[in-house]
């Protein structure tokens, strides 16, 4: 088996650590969420970092985490909504295939409920989400080698779209 990296980036909720399983189970190789490495090693949840030490004290972690996911790990990594912000991880990332998985508000609405667990979106969820995207989307788009459009689509179904996109065979 040759070794498949892909990067999966893109908003909260959009699908990224369900997608990225699938992926994973499709071109037979590994996964990996650096959100769940966060929690692992910090041993409480991204909400409670955010909390107890603030979102830039949870950037430096981020960083951390995705320069090392990125150096680590061979096949399906998927990266937290905001690892994008970060220079150095958008200029890491150009070494990689990466796919922006997009949806819209609406779309965040229905699978997230854009509720306050999510704590960039704890007071008017619906408008944070849609400043959040203004203020990324650009970001997302310049690190990405593909876009997959998941409105309306099943994981199944952005799965194959992904592959479709890299033009890479499913297993």
């Amino acid at each position: 088996m040759s070794v498949v990296q892909i990067v999966l980036v893109g908003p909260m909720g959009v699908g990224k650590s369900t997608v990225g399983r699938l992926l994973a189970e499709r071109l037979e190789c590994s996964y990996r969420d650096t959100d769940d490495d966060i929690v692992a090693e910090q041993g409480r949840t991204i909400a409670d970092i955010f909390v107890d030490e603030g979102e830039p004290a949870f950037r430096a972690v981020e960083k951390r985490a995705v320069q090392r996911a990125l150096a680590e790990h061979d096949g399906v990594l998927a990266l937290g909504g905001g690892s994008i912000l970060d220079e150095d991880t958008r200029r890491e990332l150009a070494g990689h295939r990466v796919v922006y998985l997009s949806m819209d508000v609406e779309e965040a609405v229905q699978r997230t409920g854009l509720n306050a667990a999510r704590p960039l979106l704890a007071v008017n969820p619906r408008r944070q989400w849609r400043e959040l995207m203004e203020a990324r989307r650009h970001l997302y788009t310049e690190v990405a080698d593909a876009v997959v459009a998941t409105d309306g689509r099943t994981p199944e179904e952005v799965t194959q779209a992904v592959l479709d996109a890299l033009e890479l065979k499913s297993a």
